[in-house]
């Protein structure tokens, strides 16, 4: 603990020489230099490729189980949890408490920093605990430092129910281990602003939740080619969108599309599986419950 406890030697906290001079140089200066640090980030998703492949396929597996997704942070870490869970009922009409982001300090600490209430590993246990996670469920802890007591607390805490548990940190294992059973090391180095991980620790991550929470939603059939098929028809933008599909995907107009997405009850999905197949919309969702929401495994069938 004494090393956790003296953080100067973790990647993050490093000071980076290709910024020393950062409060004499000009804006565009500026600009360049963040231009070419956030490059790095490209470079560090490719590293760790692997496991965020098997955190796909490990969150898939439990969703398919009846399981959800938690995401568990604090400060900039617990706000783009937050916020990659936030974005997908919307964009793959999935129930809110599917993939669900715990952040420390609750609902408050979106908009007001609670950093001291990530010291507490206590408390995240006890997230874990309030919110019921099973041997089905998946838990993604994500800390930029890796050292983050909260997030420690609720890996060990699901570890102990028998959960998935996935550790998402931007310092090496040899620098900080964390109890988890797939290892995501986004390896991004020292920030402009020493210490700042809402740059590009901050940008790496967003970039890792948006691959795993896409990938997951295309293994789950929520994806047919790059067509968002269970989008929400929630407001004029998201129905735009939908009509759009269904034009782009088959021979029908826009009229004849909103005459279709009517009739499939607004669900994209279910219209493209009755245009292409003929049936009836009370038959096309039993063909899609089925095949568990694959609409190109029911169209084989």
């Amino acid at each position: 603990m004494d090393k956790l406890q003296s953080r100067g030697h973790l990647l993050t906290e490093q000071i980076n020489p290709n910024s020393q001079n950062l409060d004499s140089i000009s804006s565009l200066e500026i600009v360049d230099l963040f231009n070419k640090e956030d490059a790095k980030t490209i470079s560090a998703i490719a590293n760790a490729r692997e496991s965020l492949a098997q955190t796909i396929d490990a969150a898939s597996k439990s969703l398919s189980s009846g399981g959800r997704i938690f995401y568990v942070g604090a400060g900039t870490s617990g706000r783009l949890g937050v916020l990659d869970a936030a974005e997908c009922p919307p964009t793959f009409c999935t129930p809110p408490e599917l993939v669900q982001g715990i952040i420390a300090g609750g609902a408050g600490a979106l908009v007001k920093s609670s950093e001291a209430l990530e010291d507490l590993p206590e408390d995240g246990a006890q997230a874990i605990a309030f919110h019921k996670i099973t041997n089905v469920d998946i838990v993604i802890g994500i800390t930029a430092g890796g050292t983050t007591p909260y997030v420690h607390g609720a890996l060990k805490a699901a570890q102990s129910r028998g959960a998935k548990t996935v550790a998402m940190s931007c310092v090496s294992a040899e620098q900080v281990p964390m109890p988890a059973d797939i290892d995501i090391r986004l390896l991004v180095g020292p920030e402009i602003l020493a210490g700042s991980t809402r740059l590009k620790a901050g940008t790496v991550t967003k970039m890792a939740l948006n691959i795993i929470s896409t990938g997951v939603m295309v293994r789950l059939g929520k994806v047919y080619g790059n067509r968002m098929i269970d989008v929400s028809v929630t407001n004029s933008k998201l129905r735009d969108r939908a009509l759009r599909i269904i034009n782009d995907l088959t021979d029908l107009n826009r009229q004849e599309a909103e005459k279709l997405l009517f009739r499939s009850g607004q669900k994209v999905k279910l219209a493209l599986l009755m245009h292409w197949t003929g049936v009836g919309a009370e038959e096309g969702k039993k063909l899609l419950e089925e095949h568990q929401g694959n609409l190109r495994a029911a169209l084989g069938q």
